[in-house]
């Protein structure tokens, strides 16, 4: 079968694109169509997404990619928009990173029992996830005159075709989705105070979920696909693996570090880790965790007023390493806000020294943030069983070398860094194979990435001894 054109949606937390795909038997190539800002807004106190905006952004980047055969989307996962009966949308979503749900997660979780929230869910406990914003938002007028409840993808797709429904892998995110069932957890949500009537029936990656409206007039009349909406689903699908003896990083906004599996961990010492049971394509498991990631880098370069990255980096690669860390999870380094103070008063509230220019900020997130991605690697395997040969960082961090150097360092392990867009190609795979352009399974799929992607190697160097005793200053344990 002959190539296809397929555009990938592919929305992050600080910017959004549309990538034009073509993708045949043994090739697979990826251009940006149209690149588009993601900036909350904060109204009345409240953080909220854009969603007009983006939306405008996905119908401009869609005609810019011309007649395609079929369009996959993703986003961040937890955040939803609210419809009433007549499919009209309430308001703008919340951001995940607004007050809102500040104690929200611990009082439910102490309701409903932290064993079983996990034993039902698998999910990690994080402060904004949709369960506790649901919580955080019960007897609101808004949530009061709610018909149907959309994710973020599932919203865009639904005003691109008019179709209701729900992706397992984004679904899995909620804390409302039973992961052994592979249903939602309606139990849990009756429990919650939570009506199950809002959620839409589910969908699987690979599945048609209808044409294109007619009245939006964008070329070829495409359909739109369901792809891992989750954009680390995606993502990892995306990673050029050999074999499954890998570790992930999908490293943005946020790092996500885990392995996949062919079945959730529910065990005891994987909800005290904090490690969280994602569906990711074909059935399988993201175990990971939720590290922060280049957030503190982002929100520090936005305080400085700068977006000279490079230079930062190659100061930051002559500061002494190690001089200065700190836990990247603290939850003060959440919300947006001055992140080089948070971090000075991080580091003088754990008898850290106090970094004292930005190039030294900068080498104290990275080495923080190395130091995260290490603590997570060896954690995954210990609680999962699966032995790791190499570290795969996929996404934005993937171009930055010190970190991918500093990241093969603690770990111990060499780091494969790339691809860049893993994300978008995850996601042109799947509709591919959905299309029939492609076959075979996971494995497959990377094959075609091994050989058409640039990967640049990381091998480990220096001491792994001097990382266990930083690590130690945080109070973490191998």
């Amino acid at each position: 079968m002959t190539a296809v054109r397929l555009a990938a949606v592919d929305v992050g937390a600080s910017s959004g694109r549309v990538m034009l795909a073509r993708v045949g038997p043994g090739s697979l190539e990826l251009v940006e169509a149209h690149r588009f800002r993601n900036e909350p807004v904060r109204v009345a106190g409240t953080l909220h997404w854009d969603i007009l905006a983006l939306y405008r952004g996905v119908l401009e980047g869609l005609r810019a990619a011309g007649p395609v055969a079929g369009i996959g989307i993703d986003t961040w996962a937890v955040d939803y928009g609210l419809l009433d009966a007549t499919g009209a949308l309430l308001g703008n979503p919340v951001h995940y990173r607004d007050e809102r749900t500040e104690g929200v997660g611990d009082r439910v979780a102490q309701q409903l029992g932290p064993d079983r929230l996990y034993a039902t869910t698998g999910l990690q406990h994080l402060p904004f996830n949709t369960l506790y914003q649901l919580a955080a938002a019960a007897g609101t007028p808004q949530l009061d005159a709610a018909h149907t409840l959309l994710l973020i993808p599932d919203l865009v797709a639904y005003w691109l075709t008019g179709e209701v429904g729900a992706e397992v892998t984004n679904a899995s995110t909620t804390q409302l989705y039973d992961l052994r069932r592979r249903a939602w957890a309606t139990d849990l949500m009756t429990d919650a105070g939570i009506r199950s009537e809002l959620f839409p029936p589910l969908r699987e990656p690979g599945t048609r979920i209808g044409p294109v409206l007619p009245a939006l007039d964008l070329p070829g009349s495409p359909d739109v696909m369901a792809v891992g909406s989750h954009d680390t689903a995606s993502a990892v699908v995306g990673v050029p693996a050999v074999d499954g003896h890998f570790a992930y990083i999908s490293c943005g906004t946020w790092s996500l570090v885990g392995v996949e599996l062919d079945a959730p961990v529910l065990s005891e010492p994987s909800r005290r880790a904090n490690f969280t049971n994602e569906s990711g394509v074909d059935g399988t498991i993201r175990y990971l965790r939720n590290v922060m990631g280049l957030w503190l880098l982002q929100e520090s370069l936005r305080t400085w007023g700068t977006t000279d990255l490079p230079a930062l980096l190659r100061q930051a690669a002559e500061e002494p390493a190690f001089r200065y860390v700190v836990d990247p999870d603290d939850p003060t380094f959440l919300s947006p806000g001055d992140m080089p103070a948070r971090i000075n008063s991080a580091c003088s509230r754990i008898g850290e020294p106090v970094p004292d220019s930005p190039a030294a900020t900068v080498r104290c997130i990275l080495d923080s943030l190395a130091l995260a991605h290490r603590r997570a690697v060896w954690q995954a395997q210990r609680l999962s069983g699966r032995h790791v040969d190499a570290v795969h960082v996929v996404g934005g961090g993937a171009r930055n070398d010190l970190l991918c150097q500093l990241t093969a360092d603690a770990c111990g392990l060499p780091v494969l860094a790339g691809p860049v867009e893993a994300t978008a190609l995850g996601n042109a795979l799947v509709q591919a194979r959905a299309l029939g352009v492609i076959g075979g399974d996971l494995a497959s799929l990377r094959s075609v990435l091994r050989e058409t992607q640039q990967i640049v190697r990381y091998e480990p160097r220096g001491d792994v001894a001097a990382w266990r005793a930083a690590a130690r200053r945080l109070g973490w344990d191998d």
